[in-house]
């Protein structure tokens, strides 16, 4: 099972970024999935997350109404997309399937994680 995270980069305060994160085998297609990040000297915080279907979401405060997660499970790919990027957004952003068939907030309830991508924004 592996989980591949990508589309981070440096952008300035106020642009956007898209994160993808695919998934081999029906890795990401047959769970909520979720993503989260840590900054430096931080803890890993939940983002968000999407339902299997795609229906449901659930989002962390600090990033809703500037970020959406989305899914393509024909293309076992799941989606960030962040607009509104301010400079407190700047950490390493990890997509993770979750073990559970809820949408949790918990890191300790997703089992499979990607390797991480780095977003930095500037003010």
């Amino acid at each position: 099972v592996q989980l591949q995270a990508s589309g981070g980069g440096l952008v300035q305060a106020g642009g956007s970024l898209r994160l993808s994160c695919a998934g081999s085998g029906r890795t990401i297609s047959s769970g909520v999935m979720g993503w989260f990040r840590q900054a430096p000297g931080k803890e890993r915080d939940f983002v968000a997350a999407i339902s299997r279907s795609g229906v449901l979401t659930n989002y962390a405060d600090s990033v809703k109404g500037r970020f959406t997660i989305s899914r393509d499970n024909a293309k076992n790919t799941v989606y960030l997309q962040m607009n509104g990027l301010k400079p407190e957004d700047t950490a390493v952003y990890y997509c993770a399937r979750s073990a559970s068939p809820y949408m949790r907030r918990e890191s300790t309830d997703y089992d499979y994680w990607g390797q991480g991508t780095l977003v930095t924004v500037s003010s």
